[in-house]
């Protein structure tokens, strides 16, 4: 895989990262940390929220990347929602989902959400982050 050197226009970013699974956290947290982005790492939007006010002072993140099926029989687009409610201004947003065929499709149209098929690689998920509005600037 080729290395992704362009990192400035997500560096310093503040990026949310949800996904019940610890080894997709943790394997993700350390790619974007890598690009320089802040991370806060959590397995629901509850954890996240507490994260982020322990951190990051409540600093409203940058983007969310979310897993599409949490736990619980929640799902990303609800963590999203929730995350996105707790700070003004609108927040981009990535949904990542396992399954090509899932809901995740019909829910993302109208939300706002870039939808990323798993495996998401290093290059496709740096193409995202920068596509996200916010990290344009």
């Amino acid at each position: 895989m080729k290395a992704i050197t362009r990192t400035a226009p997500v560096a310093k970013k503040l990026v949310v990262v949800i996904d019940d699974d610890p080894l997709i956290l943790e394997a993700t947290g350390g790619l974007l940390r890598s690009w320089g982005c802040c991370v806060v790492t959590a397995k629901s939007c509850e954890e996240a929220l507490v994260r982020l006010a322990k951190t990051q002072a409540g600093r409203r993140p940058d983007v969310i990347v979310s897993d599409y099926q949490l736990s619980r029989g929640l799902t990303g687009v609800d963590a999203i929602e929730r995350l996105r409610s707790a700070f003004p201004n609108p927040i981009p947003a990535l949904l990542v989902s396992g399954d090509a065929t899932c809901s995740a499709r019909c829910e993302v149209g109208s939300q706002g959400y870039d939808l990323l098929y798993k495996p998401v690689n290093a290059e496709r998920l740096h193409a995202a982050l920068v596509d996200a509005s916010v990290l344009r600037q």
